[in-house]
C-alpha cells in the first residue's frame, strides 16, 4: 500500500508541475522558435502513426488518368504552392515563416502511400498550417491533387507552367453565403 501511495503522489506531483509549466507561459509557442529534439520526435511519431491509422480505410483510385492530374495541377497551383513550392519556385514568404517547415513536394512525398497523402489533404494536420481541404473539396478533387503531387517531382518548371490553367487562382472562391465553392 505504501508503494501505491508513493506512485499516486508522484503522479499527482508531476501533474501539478505540468499544469504549472503550462500556465506559467514558459513554453514558447512562437513559430520562429526551433523545437527541441524531444519535441520533434514526439510530434513526428504522433503524426506518422495518426496518418497511417487514419488512412487504413482509404481506398486509392487510379492516379494515372491525365485529366485527373490536370485538374489537380490547377488546384495545387491555387492552394499549395506558397507552402509546398513548385518547379522553379524555391522559397516563399509563407513557407519561410512556418514551423514545422512543410515538405517541398517538388522533391517527392517520401514513404507516404497514396491513401496517406489523401488522408493528409482531406483532414489536414493540426498546428502545422496544413488545412483540412476535405471541408471544402470533394474526395474526387482531393484525389486529383494527390495524382498531381505524385507527378510533381518529375516536372520541369516549363512543364509545370504549361499544366497550370491561366485562371488557376480564380477556381477557388467563396460563394455569397460564405460556403466554399470549387468549380
Amino acid at each position: 500500500m505504501t508503494a501505491l501511495k508513493a506512485i499516486v503522489l508522484t503522479l499527482a506531483g508531476l501533474v501539478v508541475v505540468g499544469v504549472g509549466i503550462v500556465f506559467s507561459g514558459a513554453i514558447d509557442v512562437g513559430a520562429d522558435t526551433k523545437d527541441s529534439a524531444l519535441t520533434k520526435w514526439v510530434l513526428s511519431n504522433a503524426r506518422i502513426r495518426s496518418i497511417a491509422r487514419g488512412a487504413r480505410a482509404v481506398q486509392p483510385v487510379n492516379l494515372e488518368d491525365p485529366s485527373l492530374i490536370a485538374t489537380g495541377a490547377g488546384h495545387y497551383s491555387g492552394m499549395c504552392v506558397p507552402c509546398h513550392l513548385a518547379p522553379g519556385v524555391e522559397e516563399s514568404e509563407t513557407r519561410a515563416g512556418l514551423n514545422p517547415q512543410p515538405p517541398d513536394l517538388t522533391k517527392g512525398t517520401g514513404p507516404l502511400r497514396d491513401a496517406e497523402m489523401f488522408w493528409i489533404v482531406k483532414h489536414g494536420i493540426r498546428m502545422t498550417g496544413m488545412p483540412a481541404w476535405g471541408l471544402t473539396h470533394s474526395d474526387d478533387m482531393i484525389w486529383a491533387m494527390v495524382a498531381f503531387v505524385k507527378k510533381l517531382p518529375s516536372l520541369t518548371p516549363d512543364q509545370y507552367r504549361t499544366m497550370i490553367p491561366a485562371d488557376a487562382h480564380a477556381e477557388h472562391h467563396m460563394e455569397e453565403d460564405g460556403a466554399a465553392s470549387i468549380q
